[in-house]
């Protein structure tokens, strides 16, 4: 079985490092090792559900005081993400089978998605904060591959998803070093409990936590997503942004709070506490003035990301329990939501939302898993994401019995987190309206449903957020308790009866039926064009589209502000650093004048300041 951990990891690794170097037009060979060690790493990952507790120790290297291991280990936490994980590469390889849409190279989109779930795989299993580091670069290699296939106009993203994804990286390599220091000599992370109670230890916490929110997505080291959504194909953005990235950054978050470090200084917890907050204030109110979907879908994960920061803020059983239920239901939603607009562009050319409308009549099947997907990401009852942001909010209300800087602000994390919500919804409809329920565009005319495989993940994953919330106690009890050793169930729910719910929305819909049946039998309907003075006017002239539908909220204050530094990129950290970067590189290039006495001058001064701080000559 410990062959098995090794396989699941090195075995997608060598595939799609093999696969980015065989010729482009061998589309059925990539297509079929990708389906094939799919379907591999997901019936492995089930195996090593079931297994129970492996450990695979080898030593590798050991120099003085460094000792290199490769260790992987099981527990219910790693083996349960890794089997949704494995679950979502495999079908976004179904569904990227038939999507016309996909890269055109497609060695290098299958490449990197193989290389995306074997580094996936072994950042989740291993137990030695080195490998972690490696995994983790292999995951943003793979992401700036993966982008970078959508063309000469996704450079600019690519190099901005790198850029900002490897700056955290130095952060997180730079806390292992601290780490390593402060554990006296050791990289294995396990039951590790670091007290944050030094300036060091909370300094490699602050690092960790910097490079677990910039692969999350939360604020403010958000930017390089929406930037890559706007580009890159939905089914990029459905396996890596909305999925996996999301997954691997909660869950070495859950690994920082519950393994590495023993959290005992407050400000920490209201650190997170705000940046959760503000991730999901800020995200939402963009999210609503967007025009380009994948783009909004883009902002709406941020916001979402807000949710589970906050969850695990809250530093209470139940918080950190829903942001990891709410992680898992994120990464279904956001990733049926993301399916839904590669189809909805794959049938239409375009994803923006000015240019489409009424394609429910068209695409029924899509229309009705994107709505599944919507209503559990706004936070609707009988929908998982309802149950994950109830125990948020219960984790939130439980704060008030603790005595720390972020436990006084409760009332207002519990609000902003509600007002998301609502917020969430609203820009929810304005998409429902753009793409399936405005007037259809005569360009839209000709348009049908997609195929079968692109069709399946989609139906999977809307099945999936109706379960987690009518069945919520079978993911809670065989996934999110055992992996959070939670061991019985103290009122989490409160009084929620998802069945009870269940009876009144279905009494509701057999109502509605019959209302619209009688309607239509009573009253006599007939259909004319839409006309002006005596004239019929053309169909495109009367759509009212959907993005007006918030118009006037950017034209208020705060809001106007916020919009116009928004779309001026202020808040943009990428920008501000590349500002400092061409300085500082500036002033090294004006100290490389070529100029000899001028060097001769620096020398000297170098050599005063060296002597003067370590050799304390004067």
């Amino acid at each position: 079985m410990e062959k098995l951990l090794l396989t699941l990891i090195f075995v997608p690794l060598a595939a799609g490092f093999v696969l980015l170097f065989t010729p482009a037009k061998w589309k059925l060979l990539h297509k079929g090792c990708g389906l094939v060690i799919s379907v591999f790493t997901f019936l492995a990952a089930v195996k090593l559900f079931t297994a129970g507790k492996i450990v695979f120790d080898q030593p590798i290297l050991d120099i003085w005081q460094v000792k290199l291991n490769l260790l992987f280990e099981t527990n219910h936490l790693n083996t349960f993400i890794l089997l949704f994980a494995m679950g979502f590469g495999l079908l976004i390889s179904i569904y990227s089978l038939k999507d016309a849409s996909a890269p055109r190279q497609s060695n290098f989109f299958y490449g990197a998605l193989l290389l995306a779930v074997g580094g996936s795989a072994g950042i989740l299993l291993t137990g030695h904060l080195i490998f972690l580091l490696i995994f983790w670069e292999i995951v943003t290699v793979s992401l700036y591959l993966l982008v970078i296939t959508g063309g000469t106009e996704c450079r600019f993203a690519a190099t901005k998803s790198f850029a900002m994804l490897g700056a955290s990286d130095g952060a997180l390599l730079l806390g292992i070093g601290m780490i390593w220091v402060l554990s006296s000599g050791t990289f294995q992370f396990t039951g590790l409990g670091l007290p944050t109670d030094s300036a060091l230890s909370i300094v490699a916490f602050l690092l960790l936590m910097l490079a677990a929110v910039t692969k999350a997505g939360a604020m403010p080291l958000h930017t390089w997503l929406p930037t890559s959504g706007e580009c890159t194909k939905a089914s990029i953005m459905a396996i890596l942004p909305a999925a996996l990235d999301k997954l691997l950054g909660i869950y070495l978050l859950v690994i920082i709070v519950k393994e590495i470090f023993l959290l005992q200084s407050g400000p920490l917890s209201f650190i997170l506490s705000v940046v959760g907050a503000a991730t999901i204030l800020f995200a939402v109110l963009v999210a609503m003035v967007q025009h380009n979907l994948k783009k909004l879908l883009s902002y709406q994960a941020i916001a979402q990301v807000g949710y589970m920061v906050l969850g695990i803020a809250t530093l209470t059983p139940i918080g950190i329990a829903g942001a990891v239920f709410h992680m898992l239901n994120h990464a279904t939603y956001k990733c049926c939501l993301f399916l839904c607009g590669g189809a909805v562009e794959h049938v239409s050319g375009t994803a923006e939302l000015d240019q489409l409308g009424g394609l429910g009549k068209k695409m029924p099947w899509t229309f009705m898993a994107f709505l599944v997907a919507t209503m559990s990401m706004s936070g609707i009852p009988l929908f998982g994401g309802f149950v994950s942001k109830w125990m948020v909010y219960q984790g939130l209300v439980q704060m008030e019995s603790q005595a720390d800087p972020a436990a006084g602000f409760w009332p207002l994390w519990l609000l902003v987190a509600m007002f998301g919500s609502a917020l969430t919804l609203a820009a929810s409809v304005k998409i429902l309206h753009s793409i399936f329920l405005s007037r259809k565009p005569d360009h839209l005319r000709n348009v049908r449903e997609v195929s079968a495989a692109m069709l399946i993940p989609m139906m999977i994953l809307a099945f999936l957020c109706v379960f987690f919330g009518v069945f919520y106690r079978i993911p809670l009890k065989y996934f999110i308790y055992p992996a959070l050793n939670i061991e019985r169930e103290t009122a989490i729910m409160g009084s929620w009866n998802s069945w009870l719910a269940v009876i009144y929305l279905l009494g509701g819909v057999l109502i509605a039926l019959l209302i619209v049946l009688l309607s239509r039998s009573l009253l006599k309907q007939r259909s004319v064009p839409t006309w002006t003075c005596g004239e019929v006017q053309p169909n495109d002239k009367m759509i009212v589209p959907g993005t007006h539908f918030y118009k006037t909220i950017s034209s208020l204050s705060p809001f106007k502000q916020l919009y116009h530094l928004q779309e001026k990129e202020h808040f943009d950290l990428y920008n501000h650093g590349g500002k400092i970067g061409l300085l500082f590189s500036g002033f090294l290039k004006w100290l490389h004048s070529g100029l000899l006495p001028v060097y001769l001058v620096w020398t000297a001064f170098g050599l005063i300041v060296i002597l003067t701080v370590l050799c304390n000559i004067w």
